[in-house]
């Protein structure tokens, strides 16, 4: 498999949409990532399969009709075609996404998520090393996140990227009152830091077999190609 993570575009939200709430079923209403993208204080990116590509429906008002006008146009015009050329295109395939919320100098992970047909082959790794290098970009001091109590692999995975415990939320999740525990990475940009993130970038990309060149911590984004393509 081949996969490169890249910033979130509108044109990617439908299959955000549909991740969100296969990974968050008892997260209800699923955040409006419409919304999210004119949020200024919001980041996000998108981990996307190079070879597959799915067709889906274009934003139809992007091209300065609504639906509606659309449907119009073609019923005064007799042309039945133009939906299909206007309102489908090839997409590329999103397998997950992340997200980080600015304030001040920190910065606060709101997801990861990634499609369960595509659960432990490393992208969730990879999608939590580019949130922390676009942090690192953004001049964050700090990165804060929640974890549920029960969520025992994923506090595994941020103390290994440095994250420590600070505290818990009590019943923070909503849907079933479970407490959520409180984890930050410090100092992001010291060196002890970014030695850490390009080591663990390397056994990350041994592991997978996937080459992280170019994946650089100040961008954090970078194509990630198998080694033997």
């Amino acid at each position: 498999m081949a996969f490169y993570v890249r910033p979130i575009d509108k044109g990617d939200i439908p299959q955000v949409t549909d991740i969100d709430r296969e990974a968050f079923p008892n997260e209800w209403p699923s955040p409006n990532y419409y919304r999210e993208l004119k949020n200024p204080l919001a980041h996000y990116i998108v981990a996307c399969d190079t070879e597959k590509r799915i067709e889906e429906p274009e934003a139809v008002e992007q091209k300065g009709f609504s639906r509606l006008t659309l449907k119009l146009k073609q019923f005064l015009t007799g042309n039945r075609s133009q939906e299909n050329e206007s309102t489908h295109s090839q997409r590329e395939y999103i397998l997950g996404f992340a997200g980080i919320w600015m304030m001040a100098d920190e910065a606060h992970i709101i997801n990861i998520a990634v499609r369960k047909g595509y659960q432990r082959k490393g992208i969730g790794e990879l999608l939590l090393i580019s949130i922390i290098g676009l942090a690192m970009k953004l001049d964050t001091r700090a990165i804060i996140l929640e974890v549920r109590v029960s969520n025992t692999p994923a506090q595994r995975l941020y103390s290994k990227y440095g994250f420590t415990n600070i505290g818990v939320r009590r019943g923070y999740y909503k849907d079933n009152g479970e407490d959520g525990i409180m984890m930050s990475l410090m100092n992001i940009g010291s060196a002890s830091i970014q030695e850490n993130l390009r080591r663990l970038r390397e056994i990350h990309s041994q592991k997978y077999g996937l080459s992280t060149k170019g994946l650089s911590t100040s961008t954090g984004i970078a194509p990630a190609q198998p080694d033997n393509q």
